[in-house]
């Protein structure tokens, strides 16, 4: 699918902020629409037996029914592929349905898996799940050296899972280097690119195979829809993970594809405000008494500053931070907040605090959680677009509520 706008070649040249603007919509005769179209429809009809069987041969044919394929979302993988330099891509229903649809595709009992110890919570789980019900192996790793894929490497391995910048405590994974280590050793590179979003990393540069996406946060970025997304770098391997996806059910529905179409064209905008918005309250929670630690990539003390300062566009809008006076210190914050609201997930306009070890990541043992860096005290802030400083007056008097005794 291209757009008239542009042949495919000279969109290549564009920058990633200008194609988010003007994604690819269906040709038309005569005048095309501004905005891509919403087909709300379960099914398509033919005229020939012969053709709506060739349709059914795969992810390239026409369309035939909604879960196999839809104009609407093929329009948003065509920019999803293009955002993130891919050959093809596939829209799901949820991040977890796009992660769950490359594991149950590329994974066979007894396969071994090396992923990265700081993980979002939900990963972890399904790992878990795989290994307890399937008999995949899995091995964590810090991923700080590359030399750690070889070191965790068995005959099973069949691959390597990332994500770009963990979720909840920032970590920047060096890419380039783990990713040279897992294809040396024949592995699929996996990247969870959700908290970085194409405009500040395009993992599939860096030597990935698979790119995944929760959809739901900075794509879509209006808390008002529930997505997903896969990008392969190779055609081949789309085809055998899309068959996968199909049948278990897990592609997306079409006005969710188009929300996060609609969502994408402001993703230039919101990354920059999200990431500015981030580094005003991290410099000031990293000045004050309550706080023990700041968990954000672009303060020099941030472990994986130097890694992020070469990898990414921009630092991000999660951060974390710490408060010495624990959990009940972390329950008085989050319940403290005025502007900021008390709520799961991430990516939207609006400033949202959470607790990960009583929510996102409560799946995990004290062990676990404190292998991910995760404390009792941890509170992670996913930045809006609002203002700074009133960002800041929210959080300054919630820390002070925080102290309380």
């Amino acid at each position: 699918m291209t757009t008239d706008s542009a042949p495919p070649a000279a969109r290549v040249e564009l920058h990633p902020q200008t194609r988010a603007v003007h994604p690819a919509v269906p040709p038309l005769a005569g005048g095309r629409p501004l905005s891509p179209p919403l087909y709300q429809t379960s099914g398509f009809a033919f005229d020939s037996a012969e053709a709506i069987a060739e349709a059914m041969a795969g992810p390239e044919g026409a369309f035939v029914y909604t879960r196999r394929g839809n104009p609407t979302t093929r329009a948003l993988e065509t920019a999803l592929a293009d955002l993130e330099g891919g050959a093809a891509a596939m829209a799901t229903s949820s991040g977890m349905g796009a992660i769950s649809a490359v594991l149950l595709s590329l994974l066979r009992p007894g396969d071994h898996v090396i992923a990265q110890r700081c993980l979002y919570g939900g990963t972890f789980s399904i790992l878990g799940d795989l290994a307890a019900r399937f008999g995949i192996e899995v091995s964590y790793i810090d991923g700080e050296r590359a030399a750690e894929v070889a070191e965790a490497l068995r005959p099973s391995s069949r691959l390597l899972y990332l994500e770009t910048i963990a979720n909840p405590m920032t970590q920047v994974s060096d890419l380039p280097a783990l990713l040279a280590a897992g294809r040396a050793a024949g592995l699929t590179g996996v990247v969870d690119n959700s908290l970085a979003s194409p405009l500040l990393c395009r993992p599939l540069e860096h030597g990935a195979d698979i790119v995944v996406h929760s959809t739901t946060k900075y794509l879509g970025g209006h808390s008002d829809v529930i997505g997903g997304a896969v990008v392969f770098a190779d055609a081949a391997l789309h085809r055998s993970v899309w068959g996968r996806a199909v049948e278990l059910g897990s592609t997306a529905d079409p006005f969710a594809a188009w929300l996060t179409l609609r969502g994408m064209q402001t993703l230039p905008l919101r990354m920059r405000q999200h990431c500015a918005g981030a580094a005003h309250l991290a410099a000031n929670l990293a000045a004050h008494p309550a706080v023990s630690a700041v968990h954000w990539p672009g303060l020099p003390t941030h472990p994986s500053h130097q890694v992020a300062a070469k990898l990414l566009d921009g630092y991000g809008g999660v951060l974390a931070f710490d408060l010495a006076g624990g959990r009940e210190a972390g329950r008085r914050f989050v319940e403290g907040v005025r502007l900021a609201s008390l709520a799961l997930s991430l990516g939207g306009v609006e400033t949202l605090v959470t607790h990960p070890a009583s929510t996102s990541h409560r799946e995990l043992g004290e062990a676990e959680l404190a292998a991910a860096g995760i404390g009792a005290g941890t509170v992670r802030v996913a930045v809006g677009v609002e203002h700074p400083d009133d960002l800041w007056a929210d959080f300054d008097q919630a820390l002070k509520g925080s102290e309380c005794s």
